[in-house]
């Protein structure tokens, strides 16, 4: 079948992109100074000089013959920066741009049949692995180190963040309400619906998106589990490649990667925690427990500015509310400062001005409202 005109702008912009990465990793061989590390810059410049060569083969078969094997001008300039800064100083601006081109070949049929879709994935792990350095990664250490840890990670922030969207956003929605002079079962009704709508849209969109993550999950090691069993040696290859990103000697990463091979009950495991970073007993989580657990930790939030429209009304109920709110926020400030190591007042006051400003605003712009419909 005859190239198309798109096909042939297509060609010449795999050609481009294959001929600027053969060149860089070429210099990242020559400025790295591991061994290790010099060998998988090699290995990458010549698999992206192979995928060159299949699209110059492919523009001289639709009759565009190519002679000029220039590179770009922003690889000349990655090129100039390796070389005058070192390998590191340009590593993650590359790591970054293999990762956004690693599903470039995905729709492309000639790439995938030759195998050049899975070859860009690869490379984009590899770097993404070889970016952390040789030897033990900084955050290793600063868990090894008390003041250095996270107390309680992402479960602590995703709760403390819960809590303060539900409580900023139902403040100012009920703020707003008693601006306009609502009633204060009016205010009390809006602000459980708000409750109730924002907990249930924070639930949803955290349950597509745990969900969504464990479908993908699950695709790449069905991918992954199908490579091992098409091309055993070459998944060895990749993860040996990994092993030397890391630091390992090729002999020493070679004999590893075909130990865990060797074992087929670990194998595909082995694969999917190096390769893809995924955890297949988990696969990030349980997608309903996320859902509920996000529905909880809003709901807690958004009731605290409500609770005082349950016993009371009028301003009395609307400066109630702004108290225990401003607790609230306090609260939650100094919590963060578990994650941030700030000091708690310096986080807690800062909560607090923030929440009872867009309070403020929201219940300046509920009176101008309730003023200009009320006549």
């Amino acid at each position: 079948m005859e190239a198309s005109r798109q096909d042939i702008k297509r060609f010449r912009e795999n050609l481009q992109k294959e001929l600027d990465g053969a060149a860089i990793y070429l210099v990242l061989a020559e400025k790295e100074s591991r061994p290790e590390m010099q060998a998988v810059y090699l290995k990458l410049s010549e698999s992206e000089q192979k995928h060159a060569k299949f699209w110059r083969e492919k523009l001289v078969t639709a009759g565009v013959p190519v002679a000029d094997n220039s590179i770009s001008g922003q690889a000349k300039v990655l090129i100039w920066l390796a070389r005058r800064f070192g390998v590191q100083f340009v590593l993650p601006t590359i790591t970054s741009a293999e990762k956004a081109d690693s599903n470039a070949y995905a729709n492309q049929p000639e790439a995938e049949a030759a195998g050049m879709a899975a070859d860009e994935q690869s490379h984009a792990r590899l770097l993404a692995a070889a970016s952390g350095g040789g030897g033990v990664a900084g955050s290793s250490i600063a868990e090894a180190e008390g003041r250095h840890r996270s107390a309680g990670g992402n479960a602590l922030r995703a709760a403390v963040l819960g809590a303060n969207d539900g409580l900023v956003s139902n403040l100012s929605l009920v703020m707003g309400v008693a601006g306009a002079e609502l009633a204060g079962q009016g205010i009390l009704i809006t602000g459980l619906a708000g409750l109730l709508a924002g907990a249930g849209s924070m639930a949803l969109g955290e349950w597509l998106s745990v969900q969504s993550s464990r479908e993908l999950y699950e695709r790449q090691i069905r991918i992954e589990k199908e490579e091992l069993e098409a091309n055993p040696e070459e998944e060895a290859e990749e993860l040996s490649l990994i092993y030397q990103a890391k630091g390992l000697s090729e002999a020493r990463a070679n004999e590893l990667a075909h130990n865990l091979l060797a074992n087929k009950d670990t194998a595909l495991d082995t694969l999917v925690r190096e390769e893809l970073g995924i955890d297949p007993k988990e696969l990030g989580g349980s997608a309903w427990e996320a859902a509920i657990t996000s529905f909880v930790l809003f709901a807690v939030g958004a009731i605290i500015p409500v609770i005082p429209f349950f016993f009371t009304g009028g301003m009395t109920a609307v400066y109630a509310s702004l108290a225990i709110s401003g607790l609230g926020l306090f609260g939650i400030g100094a919590a963060i400062t578990l994650m941030t190591g700030r000091s708690v007042w310096y986080s807690g006051m800062r909560q607090v001005i923030f929440g009872l400003v867009a309070a403020g605003l929201t219940f300046g712009i509920g009176r101008l409202i309730g003023v200009s419909l009320g006549g």
